[in-house]
């Protein structure tokens, strides 16, 4: 065969060189082998064996008198003397074994749930048909049956069941745990939904690029995490909390759009929608980009991406603006969820000249909850108790009631004048048979409180719309805040482009300038964070200088953006929708955990892996590092 391919290829390429003769050589070469692999292939079949030639969840009425092949684990099994039952579970459904024959009855005698096992039969119609699973109109009667992996007779928890198990027992044994249904199907639709971005930021004209993981210290807003380099003493990498500065180079390298679903490492602590140690976002960044550019393509990507995997109700672009203040004010937070229907409003002024000694000085907040009068004197206790434990941190949460009747009643009544009341009804639009709960404290705190109360409310209340995914875009943050040592800091992104420019860093008081910031916000998460990115270096260094960051720090710390940034840097913009919380939406699951396929406990650990563990002396000699006992 070789030959004959050599020269029937070699009469067509006669007037070809000498080299590309040879190369043509090594191609048929190549396809001898492959021909005699698939000879080597043929006669060898019968010794070849394959374990499964359908999947538990496609057979049916069709395939009866069918003989099949089926490979799972045993889900379930039921003796009932004269016939054994098995449900047989793959990655794709559950199929009804039926063994009647003796000899494999004593064999099946041994089997555990959760075995693997393999077996051979005959498709038949089932009397008592399950309407439950896909494959509820037959089973297989087995003609053969050999168990491929033995399960241990006593498992940790049960796999398929409503019943509670401890979580880090869960992870302790996550290759088991992942065999439950629902969280086998997170991962899988984790999987589809990595493709569908990867598509559609294909289809948007994207590039995928990597960027590196190991690499330098940057201040994003939490502890890096270190590497220590072995073959430079007493230095170290971080894994990057973002690819931030790497993005920003790439457009600076003349990339138009850049993509990739990013590994990012935070050394924060663990909370229920926030994985510790590391998470996965869709990073990207756009050349001669604005704020709405980037807008367009999140509206585009997401609700996109969304509406594919769920049939409930999804805001489509252009999604609603809510700047940062106003966020602040009417939710008491800046990542406020639209689907209750709750407002904060401010009422200091109405309470300025009230005999009500625990608002004087204060800030007064109020929030309204139509038809709240109907409930009973528990549930503002309850809600008294909410508000001030450790986590809401309030003195005292003040309440009232407006009857259908027209009177105040219930909590702080006597307090409401009758010009309060009918300020609360004309200017707060207080109406009949509604409650009104107070919060009065410090400014930003009464802020924070207020906010609580209200995700609270609508919890507790049922008020929350249902089965629809809300989208906000949070705009104008401020570009720098307050720390805890009352320092200027960044309050966002540090390499954001400042509303005004240089102008407004030279001018302004830093506490009012606004940034070029923005996160997208959906039932309540931060969904996604970016930025306008300040491509000019004079800004650039004023910026860091107001932080506290002198021009030799910027040099050294961000050496290559810097440098950059004096050979003919173009504007640029990007974000990050987190691919972690969009599945945890899509999923509608209340833990990030069950999203993730190997997840760390609330203290940052794999219980699994065992990880972090203790190293050897001869590891850390080899890094050069010493531990401090």
């Amino acid at each position: 065969m070789r030959y004959k391919c050599s020269f029937f290829v070699l009469i067509k390429n006669k007037n070809k060189a000498k080299s590309e003769r040879e190369d043509l050589y090594n191609l048929i070469d190549i396809y001898g082998k492959m021909c005699y692999y698939i000879l080597v292939y043929k006669i060898n079949m019968e010794e070849f064996k394959m374990y499964r030639t359908n999947t538990c969840g496609e057979l049916n009425i069709e395939n009866v008198e069918q003989t099949v092949e089926l490979a799972g684990w045993i889900q379930k099994i039921r003796d009932l003397g004269g016939m054994i039952f098995i449900d047989l579970r793959d990655e794709f459904g559950i199929t009804q074994i039926v063994i009647n024959d003796e000899k494999l009855q004593e064999q099946a005698k041994d089997f555990n749930t959760e075995s693997c096992i393999h077996i051979i039969g005959k498709v038949v119609e089932r009397a008592n048909k399950n309407n439950k699973i896909s494959t509820g109109e037959v089973e297989v009667v087995a003609k053969e049956i050999e168990i491929l992996g033995k399960c241990k007779n006593v498992l940790p928890f049960e796999i398929n069941t409503d019943q509670d198990v401890r979580e880090d027992l869960r992870l302790e044994y996550r290759f088991l745990d992942l065999r439950n249904e629902k969280l086998h199907n997170n991962i899988l639709l984790r999987s589809k939904i990595l493709k569908t971005l990867r598509d559609k930021m294909d289809e948007l004209d994207f590039t995928e690029i990597q960027t590196p993981i190991l690499a330098n210290s940057s201040p994003e807003g939490a502890r890096d995490y270190l590497v220590p380099s072995r073959i430079n003493p007493g230095e170290f990498y971080a894994l990057p909390q973002a690819p931030q500065q790497f993005k920003q180079l790439l457009m600076v390298s003349g990339f138009n759009k850049y993509y990739q679903i990013a590994p990012c490492f935070r050394d924060e602590d663990p909370r229920a929608d926030r994985a510790p140690g590391e998470f996965y976002q869709l990073d990207f960044e756009m050349s001669f980009a604005t704020q709405e550019d980037v807008f367009k393509i999140i509206e585009e990507v997401v609700p996109y991406t969304f509406e594919k995997f769920t049939n409930w109700k999804v805001d489509k672009g252009p999604f609603i603006r809510i700047p940062y203040k106003e966020a602040m004010e009417k939710y008491g937070i800046d990542k406020p969820d639209l689907r209750n229907p709750l407002i904060i409003q401010d009422a200091t002024k109405l309470f300025e000249n009230s005999d009500f000694n625990a608002f004087k000085g204060k800030t007064v907040k109020l929030i309204v909850v139509p038809n709240g009068a109907e409930q009973g004197r528990k549930f503002f206790d309850k809600m008294g108790e909410f508000a001030t434990t450790e986590e809401v941190g309030a003195k005292g949460l003040a309440w009232t009631k407006i009857e259908r009747d027209g009177q105040v009643t219930g909590g702080i009544a006597k307090f409401i004048t009758e010009d309060i009341k009918e300020k609360l009804q004309k200017e707060y639009g207080v109406e009949e048979n509604s409650s009104i709960f107070f919060i009065a404290d410090e400014f930003e705190k009464a802020q924070k409180i207020a906010g609580l109360v209200r995700i609270e409310l609508g919890k507790r209340l049922d008020l929350l719309e249902k089965n629809a995914y809300r989208f906000c875009f949070i705009v104008d943050f401020p570009m720098y805040e307050l720390s805890d040592e009352g320092t200027i800091d960044f309050s966002h992104n540090p390499f954001s482009m400042p509303q005004g420019g240089l102008e407004a860093l030279e001018n302004k008081n830093p506490l009012e300038i606004l940034a070029y910031q923005y996160d997208l916000v959906c039932n309540g998460y931060e969904m996604a964070s970016g930025a306008v990115r300040n491509h000019n270096p004079e800004t650039m260094v004023k910026a860091f200088e107001i932080a506290g960051y002198t021009e030799e720090d910027v040099k050294e710390r961000f050496g290559a953006l810097y440098n950059a940034f004096q050979y003919g840097t173009p504007p640029h913009a990007g974000a990050a929708p987190g691919v972690d919380r969009m599945v945890m939406l899509i999923a509608d699951s209340q833990n990030i955990r069950e999203i993730i396929a190997f997840p760390k406990n609330k203290k940052a650990r794999d219980l699994l892996m065992r990880a972090p563990s203790v190293v050897s002396e001869q590891q850390l000699e080899d890094v050069h590092i010493e531990l401090k006992k």
